[in-house]
Formats: C-alpha cells, structure tokens, sequence
C-alpha cells in the first residue's frame, strides 16, 4: 500500500524524543461504531487485571508503519510541563487561522510545524525542554486574542482548539489526546505529512528535529509581553434552556440532571459528573450532548454511561442507551 513507510530504529527514537511526554497513550478503534460511523479512540488495556498499558517504542513503530494509530498526551501531570504545544484547526477557515498564527509565531522569533489534516491543519510548537503547559496556554491564547481567532472553550461554537486544554492536571488525570503525527488516519486511510519536506518518515522526522525548539526564558518574555488574555480565565456562559418534558414521563433525560455551559455544533457542552465526582474535567468540556437528540451523550475522557448515570444518581436500568459521538 503507498501508506506503508519502514520505520527504522532512528525514526522510532527521533518521534519519542519529539512527540512522547508520558507514557499514557490512547488507539485509533480500527472499525466504526456501528450506530455514530466514528473510529473513537480508546486507551488500551492489558495484564491480569486488564490496566491500561505503557507506550512502548514497539508501538510506535507500528503506528509509523501504518499498523495502529495512537493518540498522544499533551501535559505530564508529574511536572504539570508539555514537550509540545499543538493547534487543531477543523473549521471552514481553520487552515487561514492557523496560517496567519504560524506567521505572527514566526515574527516573534517561534518556529511552528504545519501539519495536513483531514479537515484543516495541526500546528505545533516543539519546546527546548518541557515547558509549563499553564504559560503554553498563555501564549497562545495571548497570540490568538491579538490576532482575532476563535479558540474553542472561550464561548465560541467555532475555533481553535489548544493542547494542553488543561492549565495543570492532578495525578491520575489525563487530560485530551491527539492524534499522533505522521499515523494513518483509520477514517480514510490516509496519512497526513507536515509542510516544510518530502513525504517520507526519514526526512519528515529530519525537517522536525531542525524546527527551533522554544526555550522556557523566550516562553516567559514572550507571555509578558503579550500580557493577560481577557479569555484566559474562562467566562461565565448563560445555560440553554432545559427541555421541558411531560410530568407523567419517567424516562431518564440527562439535561434535567446537568447545567449545560455552551454549545458547540450541534452539541450541548458540560462537565461530566463521573469526571467531577472524581475530582476531573476542571474545564467542565468533557461531556458533549446532542441538542437534536440529548438522550444521546458522550465523554470524552471515557466515562462509560453506567458511571455517568450513578454519578447522577441515576443508575440504569436493563436497558440500552445510545451514546453520541459529537460532531
């Protein structure tokens, strides 16, 4: 197949240095779910006790010869620090923004790789060393403000979205994934390269070892100069109204148990009570609900339906209950 690259020893270890801050990892599911038509991913377990498992360099090298597809973790909750700072664009203007965002970077003195993506683009930073992801935020919240461009999280239904989308995380926690770079998406097949050097493993992985790495100092100078985003502390958004339901009706609807904060798409966006009863989500994005058909919900982090429900209180009964995949 014209997707399938070797990757060699070198490749392995150059996209560990470059892309892996912890060893917490999730998979690409290589079949759609059968009601939604997504490739949700999933974090692996293995052992006696079905835990999930470590990265390995074997995986990663599956992953670049096309085998399996992985999605990588921002932040390392034991340093609070990100190896990377990673943009995702998936809107009609996402792949201008992210252009326009690169080229102020690079006035600054900060070099971003462009990725193709399957919608839009990817941009990512590479640190000099791991870089505090609350002051990664900073930066481009900072950046995005001047320049006019929606990031997601701040009340827009419509943005960027920004990895780490946590400030800090509590042991334990994982925070959001992303697709690992230069994998098959299992979507369409296909494998997305960076601008900037021949479709390879070996010359991509070689264009991104010589992207200059931020320092902490240029970090520090850069978010001082830029001052305090007005989005940065997360505005309060007004609730959508509930659904309103006859009194006779008994079935279990979850708006009438949570406080929707915005919506996004077709989607109503809350905190997911599993995550919350768990000291988690402390961006209270987690759960997405579709507006058109709210008995249809999702978590993010994975939350299955049966804690979503006894973390409500509510514990379902012996019947099925679709879970959404949001758009």
């Amino acid at each position: 197949m014209a997707n399938r690259h070797k990757a060699t020893s070198t490749n392995v270890e150059d996209y560990w240095q470059l892309f892996v801050n912890r060893r917490a990892y999730v998979l690409q599911s290589k079949r759609p779910h059968p009601e939604s038509g997504r490739y949700y991913y999933f974090r692996p377990k293995g052992g006696r006790n079905g835990e999930p498992v470590s990265l390995t360099a074997a995986t990663i090298r599956r992953h670049l010869e096309g085998d399996v597809t992985l999605g990588v973790y921002a932040m390392n909750p034991a340093t609070q620090r990100c190896k990377w700072i990673a943009m995702d664009g998936d809107y009609k203007e996402s792949l201008k923004h992210l252009c326009e965002l690169q080229w102020e970077l690079q006035q600054q003195k900060v070099e971003a790789a462009l990725e193709q993506s399957r919608r839009g683009a990817h941009l990512w930073i590479f640190g000099e060393q791991p870089l505090l992801g609350r002051q990664c935020r900073l930066l481009i919240s900072g950046l995005a403000e001047k320049l006019g461009i929606p990031v997601k999280g701040t009340g827009t239904a419509e943005g960027i979205e920004v990895f780490p989308k946590h400030d800090e995380l509590k042991d334990g926690d994982f925070g959001n994934a992303v697709r690992g770079p230069l994998g098959i998406h299992r979507a369409i097949s296909a494998r997305f390269w960076f601008y900037g050097a021949d479709y390879n493993l070996d010359n991509q992985l070689a264009f991104l070892k010589r992207v200059t790495k931020l320092s902490e100092q240029h970090l520090s100078a850069l978010i001082q100069k830029l001052g305090q985003p007005r989005d940065s502390v997360r505005k309060e958004i007004t609730p959508a109204p509930r659904c309103q339901y006859p009194a006779q009706q008994r079935q279990f609807h979850i708006l009438d148990h949570v406080e929707v904060r915005r919506k996004a798409g077709r989607n109503w966006i809350t905190r997911c009570p599993s995550c919350a009863s768990s000291g988690r989500d402390r961006s209270g994005d987690n759960l997405a609900i579709s507006v058109d058909e709210p008995q249809k919900y999702i978590c993010w982090a994975g939350c299955s339906k049966e804690t979503i429900r006894a973390a409500l209180g509510c514990p379902i009964p012996e019947r099925r209950e679709i879970f959404y995949a949001a758009g």
